[in-house]
């Protein structure tokens, strides 16, 4: 077995503490995140930087006197037209990019894996289809060097941190990138993750006859920094090491 993932699925409310993960694995010096967390040199893959590049195509499309296509302005940002609240919606585009993207840029290079591990990033609500429809799209090479690791906080949190986030933003920090209310209710009011786990913290979810492990990190109270985050890291990435095969 490999000392390090290969490739890590990081979900979760946004606002749940996915970038701050992120964030704090690339603080980590590369021996310590190989001991303590199993994770070696880092590339990410996140589909809203996808979703960001569809909403700027619309500002393009509408300079030259366009349609909008995707999305309407908002202060925060940009809010996705409900019209594609529907089965095989943006969403769903976005989600096949993660098979283009991975097996262009780094299963095409199998040396990749010999000291990186990739990090995947989404969110999604039942009005998209879940994470289950995610894990539909995505293709079974990539699912099988795969480990998931949910971040689990409740709605009120996930909304007092997207709060916090545009307060942030206001100071320009890199954490900072909030949503609009409309977003935010769709990505983070209700998702079907304990429906996918049966609500167990650990164990396997079998996608296609692939069974790939998951861990529930429980990210409630929120901590900044030291000791108990280590460990809070430590814990839930080393039990989801220990079930990946």
């Amino acid at each position: 077995m490999s000392e390090t993932f290969d490739h890590i699925i990081i979900n979760g409310r946004p606002g749940g503490g996915k970038s701050e993960l992120i964030d704090f694995i690339k603080k980590t010096p590369l021996e310590k995140r190989k001991e303590l967390f199993h994770i070696g040199e880092l590339a990410f893959e996140d589909d809203f930087v996808w979703l960001w590049e569809k909403f700027q195509e619309d500002d393009l499309w509408e300079s030259v006197g366009g349609k909008r296509l995707f999305s309407k302005k908002h202060p925060l940002g940009y809010v996705q037209f409900e019209d594609w609240n529907t089965p095989n919606n943006l969403c769903d585009l976005v989600a096949a990019k993660f098979n283009v993207a991975i097996h262009n840029k780094y299963m095409s290079h199998p040396e990749f894996y010999n000291d990186h591990t990739l990090f995947i990033e989404f969110a999604r609500g039942i009005v998209d289809g879940g994470y289950k429809r995610v894990y539909d799209i995505l293709a079974d090479d990539i699912l099988k060097r795969s480990a998931i690791l949910y971040i689990k906080v409740s709605y009120a949190e996930s909304r007092r941190k997207n709060e916090a986030r545009y307060q942030e933003a206001l100071k320009g920090s890199i954490l900072s990138h909030s949503l609009p209310e409309e977003s935010l209710v769709r990505f983070s009011e209700a998702d079907d993750w304990d429906e996918l786990t049966g609500g167990k913290e650990s164990g396997y979810l079998n996608l296609r006859g692939i069974e790939v492990p998951f861990v529930t990190m429980n990210n409630e109270p929120e901590l900044k920094s030291g000791p108990e985050l280590d460990e809070r890291y430590s814990r839930a990435l080393s039990l989801l090491k220990g079930l990946a095969k």
